[in-house]
């Protein structure tokens, strides 16, 4: 049965909905952006990880697909396998790809973190990024006539990109792939550079809800999740400053904060993070990727998810960034398996694991014809928008979030590193995801508690609870005139912003 909370919530995001649908059938009714007057050209800086430029190519494009020119900065190896620019926006979106320096320690051929063996070699990578994009940054700023672009928008590592357009004249946004409530439990720019009341100056400070929370809420990070966070987070590195500076400087600096969220998702956090940054806070939709048109070498894949019932698959797939250790990797599995639930695994094997790919001895027999392993490149969206995908055993970053509520999966969440506890927690709380059980001490996890979570979601009767949920929070994340209309409405902002300077 669904829980009478779950109707009330379920009731309040149908009442957001309306609104919604208000606004699509403005733009089925022709409501356009602007008639090319107002028209903008902005350079993107995304930062060189997978779930960085993924999602900003996808915002690229969009921003093209309303009349604008886009310049988007890259690296020559990450655009020949990730950024796919189609021949109708080839003339508004141009992509500069831009060699990295050799950087002492930082490996030949690395162009993202997925490159790095370590994640201790991180630091060279944002010292190669702040050389060679920095500059190009300078140059082209510099440069007469169309080529100059009217707006900057920048990742968190760009934290010099907004120093850099103020010198020419040009506004800088901060463009955050982080949610409104993980960006609140930050707080301010200051706190993020590590100074004023607010700044986390030692793992305790990371495991309380701040006291500037106006309402309810456990979005704040385990013990074990502080410890691991805050060296790597929040101290100085050898690129010169902390991951936390970074952010700070970025938001500090810039005219505005683009935040991928929207309204009816999370507007009691929209709101608290425009108070704590004291500047205009934009929710610019969620923009999901479409599904892949091309599968190469998962034909077969696709063939065996035919033949499962509907809504009976889990998808597992721990994203880009995340380096699972053999043990963590070898109890996934076993979880997997203990579940009884068909799966899709998108596996990488862990980096400590040796000559050998990590799992348990005998396992890929066990579940042949249950399950399929699929190693390399994955069509995810593919995958979670086929109906018989029902359950999604994710590391809980928003990029895999924006695309499993997109299309209407359940969600089994195993935070492992950066904000994704944050966005357990806070997913957990509005009933819309199970959080996997965890030892509080050490982060540990067993077998069981992999293919419990995965059996309440999927299967018990709790999970009619999630799937009401789930499907409700689709239609806001999924719906691409929605999505749209969000673009639309920030690029007014950034149109008006610009006639404003030039009246």
């Amino acid at each position: 049965m669904v829980s009478q909370y779950s109707r009330s919530v379920a009731t309040i995001l149908s009442s957001n909905l309306v609104g919604i649908g208000k606004l699509c059938a403005r733009h089925r009714h022709g409501l356009r952006m602007d008639d090319g007057s107002g028209s903008v050209h902005v350079v993107m800086l995304p930062w060189l990880a997978f779930g960085h430029i993924l999602p900003f190519a996808e915002f690229a494009k969009r921003v093209a697909r309303q009349g604008h020119r886009v310049t988007l900065f890259s690296t020559p190896r990450n655009t020949s396998r990730l950024i796919d620019v189609p021949a109708a926006l080839e003339g508004r979106i141009r992509v500069v790809d831009i060699p990295l320096p050799r950087i002492e320690r930082l490996p030949e051929h690395a162009e993202a973190t997925i490159d790095l063996p370590s994640d201790e070699l991180r630091p060279y990578m944002r010292r190669a990024y702040d050389d060679a994009f920095a500059r190009e940054l300078s140059r082209l700023l510099q440069e007469p006539g169309p080529s100059r672009p009217d707006w900057v928008l920048a990742d968190y590592a760009a934290y010099w990109a907004p120093a850099a357009a103020a010198r020419h004249g040009v506004p800088c946004a901060f463009l955050s792939l982080f949610g409104a409530a993980a960006l609140c439990f930050f707080g301010p720019a200051e706190a993020l550079m590590g100074r004023g009341p607010y700044a986390k100056t030692e793992p305790a400070h990371l495991t309380a809800v701040p006291n500037y929370v106006p309402f309810p809420t456990t979005v704040s990070f385990r013990g074990y999740e502080a410890r691991e966070l805050f060296k790597p987070g929040l101290i100085p590195d050898d690129s010169g400053v902390s991951e936390g500076y970074r952010f700070g400087q970025s938001i500090d600096g810039c005219q505005l904060v683009a935040i991928r969220s929207t309204r009816e998702f999370e507007p009691e956090w929209l709101e608290l993070l425009g108070e704590l940054y004291q500047k205009p806070v934009v929710p610019i939709g969620m923009f999901p990727r479409p599904p892949p048109k091309d599968v190469a070498g998962h034909e077969e894949t696709l063939r065996w998810l035919e033949r499962q019932a509907p809504s009976s698959v889990v998808y597992a797939a721990f994203g880009s960034e995340v380096k699972l250790t053999a043990e963590q990797l070898q109890r996934i599995a076993l979880g997997l398996e203990a579940s009884g639930l068909p799966f899709i695994w998108a596996f990488r094997a862990p980096a400590d694991a040796g000559d050998s790919d990590g799992l348990p001895d005998g396992f890929e027999q066990r579940v042949n014809g249950r399950g399929v392993i699929c190693r390399g490149w994955v069509p995810q969206v593919r995958f979670l928008a086929h109906g018989s995908v029902g359950g999604f055993l994710t590391h809980a970053g928003w990029n895999s979030i924006a695309e499993g509520l997109a299309n209407g999966v359940r969600l089994v969440l195993l935070p492992l590193v950066f904000e994704q506890g944050l966005n357990a927690r806070h997913l957990a709380e509005k009933k819309i995801a199970v959080e996997v059980a965890r030892d509080e001490e050490d982060g540990s996890f067993a077998a069981k508690d992999i293919a419990d979570a995965l059996r309440r979601v999927v299967v018990e009767e709790e999970g009619e609870e999630f799937g009401v949920m789930v499907k409700e929070v689709a239609k806001m994340f999924g719906d691409d005139e929605v999505n749209d209309q969000y673009v639309r409405d920030f690029l007014r902002r950034l149109s008006e912003y610009k006639m404003q300077q030039q009246g």
